[in-house]
């Protein structure tokens, strides 16, 4: 409990930075949607005049984008890297800090394992998470509602924090798992956002040829994906069980690692 409560009060600032960071992000990207209705033009006939690969580099294709809730789908794939590199970010940290800062021999002075260190700063990442996923949804509802003057969409919105909340404690586990594997703690952060890059890139790599869809699994941006989840109004069971796969695999490996190397001190 005393690690938990020592991490949240070391990352106050972080939450509240990120956090206002991601309501910023959300109020900007609607307030285009209410600038776009305001003009009288019509949103989608505008965005087909793209071209198809511009459309899928941009995430255009496959809403209605004459509508709060498809616009806001549209938003969602930067909604959705933003908490993935908070994420990622947040999970590295937590194990990396502690040899970066000098701390470590501090920590491990104390009569406590490491196993169970380790598990109070993965409790404080995921309530991180938590309360950044709570800002999300919060500023979402509020933010899509304000410019919205059709139908609610607040089920849409959760539906796509639910697959949020997957991305983010899967890009988390990869960067606590980097963190414990990475003897050289300094560049754990970077190594966990390059990994997360890449499956970016690739999410928009596969969308862009189908024939390379067989390759959708190594990338879980393309797990919950905003057009699907609004099309078909739930999130696919299967990817949910591979991301909690996914997840357990990496805390394991990371409780693996971090309990069996030496620590720089």
């Amino acid at each position: 409990m005393n690690v938990l409560l020592r991490e949240l009060k070391a990352h106050w600032k972080g939450i509240l930075f990120w956090s206002l960071g991601m309501i910023a992000l959300i109020g900007s990207g609607m307030a285009k949607y209410d600038a776009y209705q305001s003009t009288g033009q019509s949103i989608n006939q505008l965005m087909a005049q793209f071209p198809k690969s511009v459309q899928i580099i941009l995430g255009i294709s496959g809403f209605d984008l004459t509508t709060a809730a498809g616009f806001y789908g549209l938003l969602f794939i930067y909604i959705a890297i933003m908490a993935a590199i908070h994420a990622a970010l947040i999970g590295s940290d937590m194990i990396a800090k502690e040899e970066r800062d000098k701390t470590s021999e501090f920590l491990f002075s104390k009569p406590i394992s490491r196993a169970k260190a380790l598990t109070g700063k993965l409790l404080a990442g995921l309530a991180i998470l938590a309360i950044f996923n709570l800002v999300t949804t919060l500023s979402s509802i509020y933010m899509v509602q304000y410019f919205n003057k059709g139908a609610s969409a607040n089920h849409d919105i959760l539906l796509l924090m639910a697959g949020l909340v997957f991305l983010q404690i899967i890009f988390f586990s990869v960067g606590a798992a980097v963190a414990g594997v990475n003897k050289h703690q300094k560049s754990s952060a970077s190594i966990a956002t390059s990994v997360l890059l890449l499956t970016f890139i690739l999410y928009f790599v596969i969308n862009l040829n189908d024939k390379l869809d067989f390759l959708k699994y190594l990338s879980p941006f393309k797990y919950f994906e905003a057009k699907d989840i609004i099309t078909n109004a739930k999130l696919d069971p299967f990817y949910m069980v591979l991301s909690l796969v996914i997840t357990v695999v990496l805390i394991a490996s990371a409780y693996f690692t971090y309990s069996r190397r030496d620590l720089n001190v």
